[in-house]
């Protein structure tokens, strides 16, 4: 188990699949990409994630073990923070972290409220989505979904993740009030619980501030550099998330760029990733009552499975 150390946005389940094999081909492409090259691929954003943190960037203080058979009570089994030392100066100065966090005060955390999108916010998402992809993990990523077929250009490639990640949907009452980033980002508030929220950013930011009382882990990944893996449990005010699922230390172009890559190769399954030479499982879902063109479905959610 690890102890205090230094580490160097609720959706349906729609399709629950297992992972296709490595010779078969999705039936949504002729070029699809197998197994092999995912997980070949997903070692090389690993390795270029640039812009993540470096040893003694980030302080955790994990504190308490919790099967995660026992998280639904939200016991607090830790009197400190998770996280000790985030060095802000250098991680938030980085482009596309301030890019990020510029975001993330655009939502509503409450399912039901609409959303609403101004002049202003479009100008911030664009800001961020122009950033990544100055980044030479989507700059990777690009050019694979390209070579397979997905996208037949770069820009057709933007354009849809623009929509994919910001194109808002009704998760309640038919009120356009939620989007994939918003989900997966900043996350919500859906029937009374966390929906969503795997950003270690937005994790970080709100303990700062006092509205995330940290309560114990579950599960830790086999890393010893970023980008680790962890599951939490916390509250955000009175609202609790049993258990949670976070990349820590990593970019927001390298958490992009993974997700999206499973989203669209692998969409409402099991999707397995390598980083630094260790498998992970990355569940993606698509959001299932509306679509925006040629059968294409807005993002639900993303997150790391361990």
């Amino acid at each position: 188990m690890k102890s205090t150390f230094v580490l160097l946005w609720l959706v349906p389940c729609i399709i629950c699949g297992a992972n296709l094999p490595a010779t078969q081909k999705s039936p949504t492409s002729q070029f699809a990409a197998t197994n092999d090259e995912i997980q070949s691929l997903s070692e090389q954003l690993y390795v270029d994630d640039v812009n993540r943190a470096d040893s003694g960037d980030i302080i955790l203080n994990i504190q308490h073990k919790l099967p995660s058979s026992q998280t639904g009570t939200g016991t607090d089994f830790s009197s400190q923070k998770l996280f000790t030392y985030v060095n802000e100066a250098k991680l938030f100065s980085r482009p596309t972290f301030a890019r990020l966090i510029s975001l993330l005060d655009n939502y509503v955390k409450n399912t039901g409220t609409v959303e609403s999108v101004s002049d202003e916010k479009i100008q911030e998402q664009n800001a961020f989505i122009d950033k990544i992809f100055q980044t030479t993990v989507m700059r990777k990523l690009s050019s694979f979904l390209i070579s397979k077929g997905y996208y037949t250009s770069v820009e057709s490639f933007v354009s849809d993740l623009r929509v994919m990640w910001f194109g808002l949907y009704s998760r309640s009452k038919g009120s356009l009030d939620s989007s994939g980033f918003e989900h997966v980002f900043h996350g919500e508030i859906h029937k009374g619980k966390i929906s969503g929220f795997h950003s270690w950013v937005t994790l970080y930011l709100l303990e700062k501030a006092g509205e995330v009382n940290y309560l114990s882990y579950s599960s830790d990944g086999p890393w010893t550099s970023y980008p680790d893996v962890f599951t939490f449990q916390f509250k955000w005010s009175t609202y609790l998330k049993s258990v949670g699922s976070f990349f820590i230390g990593s970019s927001p172009e390298f958490e992009i760029a993974i997700y999206t890559l499973c989203y669209v190769t692998r969409p409402n399954r099991m999707c397995t990733v390598k980083l630094g030479g260790s498998s992970l499982k990355i569940q993606t879902y698509s959001w299932p009552n509306s679509s925006y063109g040629n059968g294409k479905r807005y993002l639900a959610s993303s997150y790391p499975n361990i």
